[in-house]
């Protein structure tokens, strides 16, 4: 059978690819939580937490990290309470160590009025960079280490050539001499130390620089003209593995394919296993033209991967979409209407976006809601759940350096909602991966996300109505 290898390109970046940010909307007992974790960028390091509250009868919030597995989930450390604030009673603030790369979760409990409540946030933990030293901090040490160094000589030397004269005595040639030595044989002693600490340091800079996070490398090819097959290439990060994959609202991995520069063509796609490591999707019709991937998959800890990929493909003459595969169209890039806030859908409904005339910022949480309707502005009688949620949603970037795909409840993958469900003992809303509810759905879906810098985004939101996923895609302008 014919292959043709198609490109590859994997971006150094984490799950929610240049999005490290964790938004999470749940429910702790009887009190409704919006939390948002900033980690750090370099383990070990201080994760940031905000919690807001919807109700105003939360008395005390108290946070704690655990890992998401092993005997450390169960024995959890003196947890740590979070400062409500001044101006808002309603948003807690603090600060949480992560000591060890891999997955983690922060245990938010809270105590009120109606009593206690607890839920758990999966959060993956790992270094993205190796922190350089100030160039204004290096100067100074340098120079405070050379006159160090000239002091310490400077010593020795008085000290052989004085030390043992009776007052008032000049030295002879002799304690000159024996100084001379004494301050040569330090200077070289101070020397090979600076050289053994800089050994040591650039070994312990080597190790770490093994822990900083690196994506697994996504290997595309075509075979048979519309059959896409996909290989996750470990470049050796840790003991990651590519065979310990969880079902993620039944499938191991989600694929986002947009096409590129315009991102007028988008598709989410559920490739199947096929081999070790391998994935095969039967793709649909499909323009000629270059494509930008992102295989979202979760591991058995909990921690979330994404791979990409950038690709050209030839025109393909595909299969239908079935199941929960679904594409989408809309505007071109260079025709994005940064106001616009409806998006036709088929058959004469459309999506509103009830975006509000506020200037988005970035690094500050949103709730982005949408709503469907009719030509004639009624709510759809018609909605059902998509892969057991009100709908996803991707926040992507023109130039692909930031992908999150979000569902109502946050950023979080369903199936580390599971495994830290597992570990507490707890059931947890979402530890099925679906949410549950009575009747149909209602005609309104809201997602927290924050943007991770300024820039331009485009987002594509997708909800089932009618026995079909259909797919509204918006611009948004985010500033600093």
């Amino acid at each position: 059978m014919k292959r043709l290898l198609i490109g590859l390109c994997a971006l150094p970046l984490l799950a929610h690819v240049g999005s490290p940010d964790v938004f999470y909307e749940s429910e702790a007992g009887p009190y409704h939580l919006m939390v948002t974790i900033r980690p750090p960028q370099v383990i070990p390091g201080v994760a940031e937490v905000e919690i807001r509250s919807a109700s105003r009868e939360v008395r005390q919030v108290r946070i704690v990290p655990l890992p998401m597995t092993g005997p450390g989930a169960k024995l959890a450390p003196i947890p740590d309470v979070a400062k409500p604030s001044n101006e808002d009673p309603q948003f807690y603030t603090g600060s949480l160590w992560l000591m060890g790369t891999g997955s983690w979760q922060v245990r938010v409990s809270v105590d009120g009025a109606r009593g206690p409540g607890t839920l758990s946030v999966p959060v993956p933990a790992l270094s993205t960079r190796v922190l350089g030293m100030q160039r204004a901090l290096a100067g100074l040490l340098i120079v405070l280490g050379l006159v160090l160094a000239l002091g310490v000589v400077s010593i020795i030397g008085a000290a052989a050539r004085e030390a043992q004269l009776p007052p008032g005595k000049e030295p002879d040639a002799l304690h000159k001499r024996r100084a001379r030595i004494a301050m040569a044989a330090t200077a070289v002693a101070l020397a090979a130390a600076v050289w053994l600490g800089n050994s040591w340091w650039n070994a312990e800079a080597g190790v770490y620089a093994g822990k900083v996070f690196k994506p697994l490398r996504l290997e595309t090819n075509i075979e048979g003209g519309n059959r896409l097959v996909l290989r996750l290439e470990d470049p050796g990060w840790l003991t990651r593995q590519t065979d310990d994959l969880l079902p993620d609202h039944g499938h191991l991995m989600h694929l986002y394919v947009i096409h590129v520069p315009r991102m007028d063509r988008v598709w989410h796609l559920h490739p199947s296993l096929t081999g070790p490591a391998t994935f095969t999707q039967a793709l649909p019709d499909m323009p000629p033209g270059r494509y930008r991937m992102y295989g979202d998959i979760v591991h058995a800890s909990g921690f979330p991967d994404t791979a990409t990929a950038e690709v050209d493909l030839p025109a393909i003459s595909g299969q239908p979409l079935a199941g929960d595969d679904a594409g989408g169209a809309g505007p071109p890039l260079e025709q994005a209407d940064y106001n616009r806030n409806v998006a036709a859908l088929p058959d004469g409904y459309r999506m509103v976006w009830e975006r509000g005339p506020e200037v988005f910022h970035a690094r500050r949480p949103y709730e982005f809601r949408f709503r469907v309707e009719d030509a004639a502005g009624r709510p759809a009688n018609d909605m059902e759940l998509y892969m057991g949620m009100q709908g996803h949603a991707a926040f992507v970037t023109p130039d692909g350096s930031v992908f999150a795909h979000v569902h109502p409840s946050g950023s979080v993958p369903m199936a580390a909602l599971a495994v830290a469900a597992a570990a507490d003992g707890s059931a947890g809303p979402h530890a099925g991966h679906m949410m549950t509810m009575e009747g149909r759905p209602p005609a309104e879906v809201s997602f927290p996300y924050g943007f991770p810098k300024p820039g331009a985004y485009r987002l594509f939101v997708q909800v089932k109505r009618g026995g079909r996923v259909e797919t509204g895609i918006f611009d948004a302008r985010v500033e600093n």
